[in-house]
């Protein structure tokens, strides 16, 4: 390692210093030809190649070197023709004129910690090693970084330093904790049990600097994402990003949740999205079928089943596989459909003779049980703008016998609305939302959402109410609803959609649904950890006559 302080007066010629085109950015005194030939691959290094005696320049790959013990003395490259550094520095094994090659794209700690870990795992290295500068260990050490990454660091100064300790000491103290939520946010597990060690150091060193140090999440993905590029290959990178960034999203869940619910509530809410989710079936009632027909064919299949507190429903644990075998829902018995959207639909109540729009109603859940709910008089026009998503709903309609009731209409809300002069009874906005409701049964959402797309979705949010409040009669009802439990995708969508369409009223929701799901403001609400359902909300806005 190049330490400027220690070099003799004489400067080097600025034809000794080149970046590699289309490499991170290395410094390097070595001004030989033939060590510019060959092409490399991003971040590799060359040092390996100017002696046949160094080990490959990609140990981080798979662990450390096995042609030298790690606490040997590490080759040092040749010293010739560049200033001489300290004489404690051995420079036995210089053979040709080279130096290390110093990266100065990558956050210089950070590599010294990834490999201090690598070789504290082995049983190698204390953690405090690098301020042991009495008998040259800081030093050896750097010839370690430069052994395993096969790039050297700068010098590291005392803030440098002490930054390594605190990395290294706390992520060693925190690694059962670390590695556990890092498992946890693997695909699979094999991915992490077959992970190389230094993509696991460089992994457990970001998860200690977002969860213990607080360190600004940009800065600890784009500097850990670089070292594993650098280090190991494009791949490694990537993956240290996607891990991350699931990090990240769930530390902005979290903290969301102890805000909105407190921490008791909020560790309840996280074992319950943990957990193994049950499934709904809800029984067609248009084709002649009752809950008892629906018990009495799972009996037959010997599916366990549990009856829900609304007539048409009966959860199951296991058995979905022979239900979807027996063809259940083919035959048009029942739907997939949980009790929490049931109770949206009996929200919007419909009556025989109405119309209704279900403004966003692929894949249609909830626009089947309304139709059904019509008994055969009334209207129920499906709109959205997934044309294939439409399709599939209409083929249901078809199996459930209520292809008569039900009419699609291919398009985007907000343009539709202007457009359309007619107006109904009711429109549902079963709206786009972030699906924090329902992560028991939608594991991918919670590494699909961030603080971005919730502000996202809050605009979209206002834009579509706005737009399905033209479609009401004078005196109709507007049911705006969500598989979410953030108060800002609910409660605060109706308060401000109300200021700015004084118009219309909330209506309290009491008589459509239970009592236990009545909040203070008369919306309905359903908690996965109070009521054992998914997360939904719904709230009712009577339009006035004039």
């Amino acid at each position: 390692l190049q330490n400027p302080s220690r070099m003799e007066a004489k400067a080097l010629p600025l034809s000794h210093f080149r970046a590699r085109a289309g490499s991170p950015l290395l410094l390097s005194a070595e001004a030989s030809s033939a060590a510019r030939k060959g092409s490399g691959a991003p971040g590799r290094s060359r040092a390996s190649r100017y002696d046949a005696g160094a080990p490959p320049s990609r140990a981080g790959r798979g662990g450390v070197w096995k042609r030298d013990d790690p606490e040997d003395s590490p080759r040092r490259t040749g010293m010739t023709g560049v200033p001489k550094l300290n004489p404690k520095f051995s420079t036995k094994r210089a053979g040709t004129s080279k130096v290390p090659i110093i990266n100065f794209e990558v956050s210089h700690h950070r590599a010294v910690a990834a490999v201090r870990l690598l070789r504290a795992d082995k049983g190698k290295a204390f953690v405090d090693l690098l301020n042991e500068k009495a008998n040259d260990s800081g030093e050896n050490e750097m010839g370690y970084v430069e052994r395993t990454l096969g790039f050297s660091t700068r010098h590291l100064d005392d803030r440098d330093i002490r930054l390594v300790t605190v990395i290294v000491a706390g992520t060693v103290r925190w690694k059962r904790y670390i590695d556990y939520l890092i498992m946890s946010l693997c695909s699979e597990e094999k991915v992490f049990s077959n992970m190389e060690p230094l993509l696991l150091q460089i992994l457990r060193i970001g998860f200690f600097e977002i969860l213990k140090l607080n360190v600004p999440a940009y800065a600890v993905v784009d500097e850990n994402v670089r070292l594993a590029k650098v280090a190991l290959r494009p791949g490694a990178g990537n993956m240290v990003n996607a891990i991350l960034r699931k990090l990240l999203l769930l530390k902005w869940m979290v903290r969301r949740w102890i805000r909105f619910l407190g921490k008791e509530e909020a560790l309840k809410l996280m074992n319950w999205n943990n957990s193994d989710p049950y499934f709904s079936l809800r029984v067609n009632t248009t084709n002649g079928y009752t809950r008892d027909d629906l018990v009495n064919r799972l009996e037959d299949l010997q599916v366990h089943y549990e009856k829900s507190i609304m007539d048409e429903f009966v959860r199951i644990r296991e058995g979905m596989q022979a239900v979807l075998q027996a063809g259940l829902l083919k035959e048009g018995m029942c739907a997939v459909q949980d009790e929490s959207a049931g109770f949206v639909v009996s929200v919007v109540d419909p009556q025989p003779g109405e119309t209704i729009m279900d403004c966003c109603a692929a894949p249609g859940g909830k626009t089947l049980f309304m139709a059904s709910r019509l008994a055969g008089q009334g209207k129920v026009s499906a709109l959205d703008i997934n044309k294939g998503r439409l399709r599939i709903l209409m083929e249901a309609a078809k199996c459930h016998n209520l292809d008569d009731i039900i009419t699609d209409i291919h398009g985007d809300l907000r343009l539709y609305a202007k457009e359309s002069t007619v107006k109904y009874d009711k429109v549902l906005l079963d709206a786009p939302c972030s699906g924090l409701g329902v992560l028991s049964k939608r594991a991918d959402l919670r590494w699909n959402r961030q603080f971005e797309d919730l502000e996202e979705l809050v605009c979209l949010q206002d834009e579509l109410l706005d737009s399905a409040s033209l479609l009401v009669k004078p005196g109709g009802v507007l049911i705006y609803s969500t598989c979410s439990i953030d108060h800002e995708e609910n409660e605060n969508r109706v308060t401000t959609f109300v200021q700015r369409h004084p118009e219309f009223t909330p209506q309290g929701v009491h008589g459509y649904v239970p009592a236990e799901f009545i909040t203070d403001d008369g919306f309905y609400s359903s908690s996965p950890t109070k009521h054992s359902l998914d997360g939904a909300f719904a709230a009712r806005l009577v339009r006035s006559m004039h």
